[in-house]
């Protein structure tokens, strides 16, 4: 490895910069978008149960905001006796917050993803000068010759190394998070007609809610 970076010159180390913070969001972004996480299905049935007693337990709801979705199912019970417009609004702006916290990084991600083939050419240039400098009346010297080339060469390789990976993962999480909101308005809207259900019905009882699994 230090042979590399010191074949590669002192350019390599805004590409390694680079690399670190990709990784790094890469791990991050796999971490948090997980269905697992986003849309657990195991809480529908909890929430209604929740949103059928007549006070619902402030624990519960708690519980029920770990995840995206829950945040969700916790709002529209707490709004439960408001109108069906004023609960989709409310649902609206949580949406907006949970949007957010899934395109988080993204476009850093997507920054790495340009800028390191950039980075790349940046370092080829510096080669080049490297290369050009070799050369002298007297001749040249092959040393800073073949150091030109490799500066310039192993710039530019790891440039499209690191760029591919990025551009790759950055369409698959913006993909994820898409996907995510789309089941969350889904879910946000089967809600929202289970409440109106509910209030057509005038239940006379309320029922106590399940037990809520932990969060993994």
């Amino acid at each position: 490895m230090y042979t590399l970076i010191e074949a590669a010159g002192w350019p390599i180390w805004l590409l390694l910069a680079c690399s670190v913070v990709g990784l790094a969001i890469v791990l991050e972004r796999s971490y948090q978008l997980r269905k697992s996480r986003i849309v657990p299905t195991d809480i529908r049935q909890f929430a209604q149960d929740l949103a059928q007693q007549s006070t619902p337990n402030i624990e519960s709801l708690e519980r029920l905001r770990q995840s995206p979705l829950g945040q969700l199912y916790a709002a529209l019970i707490q709004q439960r006796d408001q109108p069906a417009p004023v609960r989709e609004e409310i649902a609206a702006e949580i949406g907006q917050s949970i949007r957010f916290a899934l395109n988080r990084f993204l476009p850093a991600l997507g920054t790495v993803a340009v800028i390191a083939p950039l980075l790349g050419l940046f370092g080829t240039v510096i080669g080049m000068i490297e290369l050009f400098s070799a050369y002298t009346p007297q001749g040249s010297d092959p040393d800073q010759f073949a150091r030109g080339i490799s500066i310039a060469l192993y710039n530019t390789a790891l440039g499209i190394i690191i760029a591919i990976p990025a551009l790759i993962f950055h369409r698959y999480f913006r993909s994820q998070a898409r996907y995510f909101l789309h089941v969350l308005e889904i879910e946000s809207s089967r809600f929202n007609r289970f409440i109106d259900f509910i209030h057509t019905r005038h239940p006379s009882h309320t029922h106590p809610a399940r037990s809520f699994p932990e969060q993994r």
